[in-house]
């Protein structure tokens, strides 16, 4: 009986805790974008702004989004390479977001 009373409370820990993570992104990603612009005043191009989106969606969901002038290019490559494989982002979203991120230094 203890052992169902367990599995049951870890089950929905779980499903909350899952729960939690999927909405905080948003709330997280509106505030980073404004940064990002501000800090460069070159209008994005489509493509740029489509990394930009990539950028701020699939990043903020793990962790806080980096100002892309916190790390040089040399910096940025095995990042976005280890991250990009974490996130399970394909060729054209990594370089997507890698032209972003190199057009905001």
């Amino acid at each position: 009986m203890k052992s169902k009373i367990i599995t049951l409370a870890a089950l929905a820990l779980f499903v909350v805790s899952c729960g939690t993570q999927k909405t905080a992104p948003v709330a997280a990603a509106e505030p980073a974008t404004p940064p990002t612009e501000s800090a460069k005043a070159v209008t994005l191009t489509p493509e740029l702004a489509e990394g930009q989106n990539l950028y701020s969606n699939n990043c903020a969901k793990c962790h806080e989004l980096f100002e892309p002038k916190k790390f040089s290019q040399e910096e940025w490559t095995p990042i976005l390479v280890r991250m990009g494989k974490k996130a399970h982002l394909d060729a054209v979203q990594m370089t997507s977001i890698t032209n972003y991120i190199n057009s905001q230094l």
